[in-house]
C-alpha cells in the first residue's frame, strides 16, 4: 500500500504531496485534528479496510494460525486494519510535523483509495528541505515495524502474536516500498532532492525522477498482467491498476513543474483583468440584463456591494430563471455568495492560483485587495499566459 494530482496527478502513494489548494478534497470528511494538523478521510479508505479485513479473516490469519474460531480471525482483522490505519496516519504525521518544522504550510492529511496524502500550500524551499520531508515517512514506518516486530518473541496469545506480527511486517513493507526512488513515492523525492541539490535545476530533477516513476508504473502492470494472465491471480488485477495510477502520478509531477517554470515570476496582477465590469447586488435581474449584459457580454460577472466583492453572477444561472421573475428578483439571490468563491491576491503567484482555479467550478477568481474588488482572472487567462511562455521557450 502506498500514495499521488488534485488533482489525481499530484498525489502520492503514502507519502508526501504538494498541493496548494485549500478546498475540500473530494469525498471525504473532517476525522480528527491532530497535532494542529487535520485529518480526513475519503470513503475509498473504507472500502479498502472492508477488503482489508476480509482477507485477513478469510485467508491470511487463518493460514498463519490455525485452529483458531471466525469470530477470533474476524477480530484479530478488524484490530490489524485499526492499527494498519494508525500507521499510516502516523507515515503521513511524520510527513506534517517535518514540514511544519521546514516553514512549509500544512493543508491536511487525506486518508484515500492508496493510503495517505498530505497536502500542503505551498512547493518546497529548497532541496534539503524536501529530502528531510520525504524521507521521514518512510523512517516512521521502519521504526513502527521495529516496535510491533520484537513483540512477536514475547510469547503472547496466538491472536494478539498474529495481529502484531503482520502489523509489524506490513509496515516494514511500506517503508521499503515508499522507499524506492520512483516518483511519486517518498523514494522518488529523495531522489529528485538529490539531484535537484546536485544540479540545482528542479525541473531535470523532477523529470528524472518522474521518468523513473513512469518506468516503475509500466513494470508493475507487466508484472500484474503476467500474474493474472499465467497464474490466475486476481492479485494481479491490483498490480496493473496501482501500475497505472503511479504512471499518471508520475506524469502528473512532470506535467506540474513544467507550468511552474513556463509561470515563474508571473504574479496574479500580471495576467488579471483589472477593474472587471461589475453588478450591483441589488439590482433586479432585468435591469442586469438590459444595463448590463446586452452592452458588455460575459459569462460571469463580479457582484459587489459598495465596491465590496459579495459573490459572481452566471448569465448561465440568469438565463435558467424564468423571465417573468427577472424584474422582481434580485442579483443577490441568484449569485454565487463568496464563501463558494475562490478569492486571490494581486501579489499571489501565477501557478498557486492556476491550482486554485483548476479546483473551482465557474474557473474564475476574484481578485481582492484590502476588501475590494482590484481584478478578476480566469483558467482561461492562465492558459493564454501559458501557450505564451511555452511558445517562447522553443
Amino acid at each position: 500500500m502506498a500514495t499521488a494530482t488534485e488533482h489525481a496527478d499530484r498525489m502520492r502513494l503514502v507519502g508526501t504531496t504538494p498541493r496548494r489548494s485549500t478546498r475540500t478534497p473530494n469525498g471525504s470528511f473532517p476525522l480528527a485534528r491532530i497535532g494542529g494538523v487535520e485529518v480526513r478521510l475519503q470513503w475509498s479508505w473504507l472500502v479498502i479496510l472492508a477488503l482489508l479485513v476480509w482477507s485477513l479473516s478469510d485467508g491470511v490469519f487463518p493460514s498463519q494460525n490455525p485452529g483458531l474460531s471466525h469470530a477470533t480471525y474476524l477480530t484479530m482483522a478488524i484490530g490489524a486494519a485499526l492499527l494498519f490505519t494508525g500507521s499510516v496516519l502516523l507515515h503521513e504525521l511524520g510527513h506534517a510535523w517535518q514540514a511544519r518544522k521546514e516553514g512549509v504550510e500544512i493543508d491536511s492529511i487525506t486518508l484515500w483509495l492508496f493510503g495517505g496524502v498530505t497536502q500542503f500550500k505551498q512547493r518546497f524551499v529548497s532541496p534539503d528541505a524536501e529530502l528531510r520531508i520525504a524521507i521521514i515517512g518512510p523512517l516512521v514506518s521502519l521504526v513502527l515495524g521495529g516496535i510491533f516486530l520484537p513483540f512477536v518473541l514475547a510469547g503472547l496469545p496466538p491472536a494478539v502474536d498474529g495481529v502484531v506480527a503482520w502489523v509489524g511486517y506490513i509496515n516494514l513493507t511500506l517503508a521499503v516500498f515508499n522507499l524506492i526512488p520512483a516518483l511519486p513515492l517518498d523514494g522518488g523525492r529523495v531522489l529528485r532532492a538529490l539531484i535537484w541539490r546536485a544540479s540545482g535545476n528542479l525541473g531535470w530533477a523532477t523529470r528524472i525522477a518522474a521518468g523513473v516513476g513512469q518506468g516503475f508504473g509500466y513494470l508493475l502492470i507487466a508484472a500484474g498482467l503476467a500474474m493474472f494472465i499465467f497464474q490466475g491471480s486476481f492479485s494481479g488485477a491490483w498490480f496493473v491498476f496501482l501500475g497505472w495510477f503511479l504512471l499518471q502520478a508520475a506524469r502528473g509531477e512532470a506535467r506540474h513543474i513544467a507550468t511552474e517554470q513556463a509561470l515563474d515570476g508571473l504574479r496574479v496582477r500580471d495576467l488579471m483583468v483589472p477593474n472587471p465590469v461589475a453588478v450591483d447586488g441589488d439590482w433586479t435581474l432585468a435591469s442586469f440584463v438590459d444595463g448590463t449584459v446586452r452592452y458588455r457580454r460575459h459569462a460571469n460577472y463580479p457582484v459587489v456591494d459598495h465596491d465590496a466583492p459579495i459573490g459572481l453572477l452566471s448569465v448561465a444561472t440568469v438565463a435558467s430563471v424564468p423571465r417573468s421573475a427577472w424584474p422582481s428578483q434580485r442579483v443577490r439571490d441568484t449569485m454565487i455568495p463568496l464563501d463558494e468563491l475562490t478569492q486571490l491576491e494581486e501579489g499571489s503567484a501565477a501557478v498557486d492560483a492556476l491550482t486554485e482555479l483548476s479546483d473551482d467550478p465557474t474557473g474564475e477568481g476574484l481578485v481582492v485587495d484590502d476588501g475590494r474588488l482590484v481584478g478578476l482572472l480566469s483558467l482561461t487567462d492562465l492558459a493564454m499566459a501559458l501557450e505564451v511562455r511555452r511558445g517562447s521557450a522553443r
